[in-house]
């Protein structure tokens, strides 16, 4: 199991990324079954991945939107919209990766993300 430290920078960035209120939930969620994750996904995902200094917060929310949306990820795009907005990708930049994405995800995986998203931003 990674260190205390890949878990405190992960808890601390996935709370900047996702918000508290968000964060809160999931960990409020958490059982004895989905612990496991939950510490893997803060550890790996939050900790070393979206803690790297490669790429900035904006790169990855935009690289996370097109691939949210190739996967048809629903769920998880809604929460990475608002995250995105949250990193400051502004919503031309949203409809743009969307764009772009329908390009080579295809037609119907970007109309649903743009449902998705626009239902975000109505939101905010």
């Amino acid at each position: 199991m990674a260190d205390d430290t890949t878990f405190d920078r992960g808890m601390t960035t996935r709370r900047e990324v996702l918000g508290d209120d968000h964060v809160d939930r999931a960990v409020a969620a958490t059982t004895g079954f989905t612990a496991p994750f939950q510490d893997f996904i803060t550890r790996y995902a939050w900790g070393d991945v979206w803690g790297r200094d490669g790429l900035d917060r904006r790169t990855r929310s935009c690289i996370t939107l097109a691939l949210l949306t190739a996967l048809r990820c629903h769920d998880e795009l809604a929460m990475h919209v608002r995250a995105a907005l949250r990193n400051g990708v502004s919503a031309e930049e949203i409809q743009e990766v969307l764009l772009h994405t329908a390009v080579y995800a295809g037609v119907p995986a970007a109309n649903a993300a743009f449902a998705i998203a626009a239902r975000v931003m109505t939101e905010q």
